[in-house]
Order: C-alpha cells, then structure tokens, then sequence
C-alpha cells in the first residue's frame, strides 16, 4: 500500500486569515499588544501554546488562557476564514484514483479540522484524519503514527514546517517539505526533506509521476444586458477560489486573439446595418475558435472555465431578439459547439425593461444593446424559452436581490454540483 499524509494549515489550506484574526482576538481579550504581522505568520503550524509561549512571552498559564480564549473564536468562525491552496483538489483526486492511502497529521484539534475538510467537501478523499484530542497529544510524529494505516509498503509526509519533516523524520517515512506554504526552503531543507515542492505541481510530480490530469469543468453565465453578471462572476470566483478549484476566466464573443476580432466587428456602434444572419454567423465562428483554443484546454488542465455568455446567449439574441429562430441558431452554432456544452450554466434572471435601465446607467451602449424595446423583450422570452428546454443546466437566480444575497444562492448551487462531479 501506498500511502501519504498531510499537514494541514499551510499545506492543504491557507489558513492565516482565521488564525490570525483569532490570535489578534486573544491577545486583546488578555490585555496583550497586538502582534505584528511577522510575529502572527509564526502562529501557522506549530501547536498554538508553544506559540503563545514563544512567540508572545507568555508563562504556561497565561499561554493556556490564551488558547482558550482563542478557540471562543476559533470555533465559531475562524475555522472557516480559511482558503484550499490551488491544485489541492486536483492533487487529491490524482492521488484517490491512484489507489494511495490518504491522511492528515495536523496540530489542530481533531474536530475543527475535520469540520474544515467537510465544509470544503473534501471528506471523500481521507481515510484518516488526526489531531490532538485527550488520548492523541500534539506532537508531530504520535500524529503521524497515528494517522498511518497498521500496514504500507511506500510512505510520506507532506508538510510546510520543519515540524512536519522531523516528525516523519522521527516516525522512519520519506518527507516532501511544500514551498507554498508557512515555512521556507531553507527551514525545509535544513529540517532534512526528502523532498522539496516549491508548488502543489511538484507534489504531484513526486507522487504520482505521470498521472493524467482529472478533468475540469465548464459553466458559464448568461442574463440580460444590465443584469449584473460582471458582479457575480466576481463573487463567485472568490467562492471557488476558497474552496480550492482553479478559475480561468474567458468571455464570448471572445477569450482568444481571432474571437476577440470578431468581437470588434460585431458590437462596433457603425456596423449598424449587419444582417442578423450575418451576426449570428459571426458569433458562431467566433465561438468555434474559443472552443478550441481555450475552453476544451482549460478543462483538459483540471481547471474550472468560468465564461462570461456562450452559445445560449445568440440563441436568445439572434434566435429571440432577430427573430431567426431557436433552432437554427442552435444548427448553426452544432459545428463550432461541436458536444461543448456548459455542466452548468448560472441564469441572472430579471426582466428586461429594468436591467436595460441598469445598463444605460452604467455606460455607452454598444450596438446590440442600442436595439428597440421589443428586441429585448424577445431575447428574454428565447432565455425563458432555453431553459424550459433544459432545466437541470440552468441554475436561475432572481437578480432583484442584493449582489450579496444572489452570490451567496449562486456559490452554494454552483460549488455543489462541482463536487458532485468529483465524486
């Protein structure tokens, strides 16, 4: 059996801004000076009443206050301030598919980190998790003894601090000291790693040299001119970011150099006079060369392609709003679509006569915007239209509530079905 064991804080998560606003919380509650920022990234893997002791000059009473008083905090919120480092996912699924066994040795108490992996949905990938509790103390190799299956033929440790590399150092494992973390390469190397990972790439290399990547997915985000997309892409992509899937952004028409020039020819305010099959033409070509050069390698990578209108937005403007046709924009578009479809695809739903309004407040209209009323109120009819059609693609969210309250409804729909297709 093969089988590799993880740190925690600095090493599947970055975890400063809970500890960090949870120390400064301590710190004020027992009357100390806040710490500096050099002082709290000492906080970030060592056990917290070493720290205090250490770090704040704290005698061993006062540093178990200190540790109390901290997790008052901690528990409620801090432990959820907290951010999986890019690639963690993609390395986890590398490894679960591989066939490797899957702990962590933290020094965290053992149920704020496994709270943490379950509210990242990473609970799937771990057949153990460790931390001190009232039979298991803190010190770094009685974890990783414990988080270690009975029996193995090939075992690691992967850690950002000295700590993590002398207790699988102590317990006789092969170590990887991580150059992304809390630590550094000299501390690493110093400590004895076998190892040494400047990235979460070279983790995988070393573990699982030559793996394929785990597909990534695509979503995209579609709603009427004015409804708030730019806002929400935004949002959404901190919440993906948090929870450890690699965003990359594109747009249509655009997202590489040829659909960008087309791009220019299609909302340029002095091409008034294009034929709507013209247009849709256009789009389609533009979007058949985003297909390829960027969508398709972008999932290929494992990373998530978050894009900013796709094939759904000409059907709802040229099939709607020129009055073309649904179905013939969905044939024109079937050659540069060619099965790419959106697993997911984030609906901003407001009527038109006030995301219209909304937009003409923001900026100078381009030349589709600029269209009558009655354009836009077929465009949102052919939106209604596709999503009747495909209602388990569309995740539709009221876009009359606050950005706040439509991130929070489109985080939680969108990072659930990306888990669901990790599974």
């Amino acid at each position: 059996m093969r089988c590799v064991i993880f740190d925690l804080d600095g090493t599947l998560t970055q975890s400063e801004e809970g500890i960090f606003n949870c120390v400064r919380y301590a710190a004020e509650k027992l009357g100390f000076p806040c710490p500096d920022a050099a002082t709290l990234h000492k906080f970030v893997g060592p056990p917290l009443q070493y720290s205090f002791q250490e770090y704040m000059g704290m005698d061993e009473a006062m540093a178990q206050r200190a540790v109390t008083t901290y997790r008052e905090r901690y528990t409620v919120v801090g432990l959820f301030e907290n951010r999986v480092y890019p690639g963690i996912r993609r390395l986890l699924r590398t490894l679960k598919r591989e066939g490797w066994y899957i702990g962590i040795a933290t020094g965290k108490p053992q149920g704020p980190a496994e709270r943490i992996i379950q509210h990242f949905g990473l609970s799937r990938y771990f057949d153990k998790i460790v931390g001190p509790t009232g039979s298991i103390g803190a010190e770094k190799d009685w974890l990783i003894r414990s988080a270690l299956p009975e029996a193995y033929d090939e075992a690691w440790m992967v850690g950002d601090r000295k700590f993590d590399i002398e207790g699988g150092k102590a317990v006789g494992i092969r170590t990887i000291g991580v150059g992304y973390g809390y630590g550094d390469e000299a501390e690493l190397r110093t400590a004895g790693c076998d190892v040494y990972a400047p990235t979460v790439q070279d983790v995988i290399d070393a573990l699982c040299p030559g793996a394929a990547v785990p597909q990534g997915a695509f979503l995209s985000i579609e709603g009427l001119d004015g409804s708030g997309k730019t806002t929400q892409i935004n949002l959404i992509t901190d919440a993906m970011d948090r929870y450890g899937f690699e965003v990359q952004h594109s747009r249509e028409p655009g997202g590489c150099k040829v659909s960008e020039a087309i791009r220019q020819v299609l909302l340029d305010v002095n091409n008034v006079g294009m034929d709507g099959v013209t247009e849709a033409i256009l789009y389609a070509a533009a979007r058949a060369q985003h297909v390829r050069e960027v969508i398709r390698p972008a999932v290929a990578a494992g990373k998530v392609l978050l894009c900013d209108r796709f094939v759904d937005s000409s059907v709802a403007y040229q099939g709607g709003g020129r009055q073309l046709g649904v179905q013939r924009i969905l044939d024109i578009n079937a050659p540069a679509v060619d099965g790419t479809l959106p697993m997911a695809t984030i609906y901003l739903d407001i009527d038109h006569e006030t995301s219209l309004k909304r937009r003409s407040a923001a900026s100078t209209l381009d030349r589709i915007e600029m269209e009558a009323d009655s354009f836009h109120a077929r465009t949102e009819a052919a939106y209604r239209e596709l999503i009747e059609r495909d209602p388990q693609r569309f995740i539709v969210v009221d876009a009359t509530q606050t950005p706040e309250e439509i991130g929070r409804q489109v985080a939680e729909q969108v990072l659930a079905r990306l888990m669901e297709a990790e599974a």
